[in-house]
């Protein structure tokens, strides 16, 4: 495992993403809207980092399954709590990859009729870009490796860890709870 980004530097970035939020919303009250389940760490930060009123909702995209390929077919798995028609909407994703699940969330939330939508990702994976998105706010640009931390998991494991790193999925042994029987769970 190798760390790419450290917590220190991810915190620092996340402060400076606030304050632009806060700069870009003077007479409004966003609606940050999290892309469940790797935003958690990031919006939990970044909500702390916006100095002015703001509100948070959820969506459930699935578009991964189990495998660590996307099957470039996203659907809604969990949909939005609260109307964004004349909302002033920020979409937060930990990271954008192809392309495919952001495109198919902002035109869905687009048909919804927000006053605006800006989207906040914490890492870019330009170089794996398919469809491009419009991304008003990003954290740092990584490189085409697989990543895992601060909310990134590989199998749902390593979400934990406080900084961004790269592994190689390949030469992960496996979860020691994957050998226990189950009658001994």
């Amino acid at each position: 495992m190798e760390v790419l980004i450290g917590t220190a530097d991810i915190h620092r970035r996340i402060g400076e993403l606030g304050k632009q939020i806060a700069r870009d919303h003077p007479h409004g009250t966003p609606l940050l809207v999290g892309v469940l389940n790797g935003c958690i760490f990031f919006v939990a930060d970044l909500m702390r980092a916006i100095p002015i009123p703001h509100e948070l909702d959820f969506v459930s995209v699935s578009s991964y399954g189990s495998s660590s390929e996307s099957s470039r077919a996203p659907r809604l798995v969990k949909d939005l709590e609260r109307e964004i028609g004349g909302r002033d909407v920020i979409l937060v994703e930990d990271i954008v990859d192809s392309g495919h699940t952001l495109s198919f969330l902002r035109d869905t939330l687009l048909a919804r009729g927000p006053r605006s939508l800006r989207i906040a990702t914490l890492l870019d994976k330009r170089e794996r870009r398919e469809r491009e998105v419009p991304l008003d706010y990003v954290g740092f640009e990584v490189p085409d490796r697989f990543l895992v931390g601060y909310g990134l998991d590989f199998a749902e494991r390593f979400r934990h860890l406080p900084y961004i790193a790269a592994i190689q999925p390949s030469e992960l042994q496996p979860d020691p709870a994957d050998s226990v029987p189950e009658i001994a769970r």
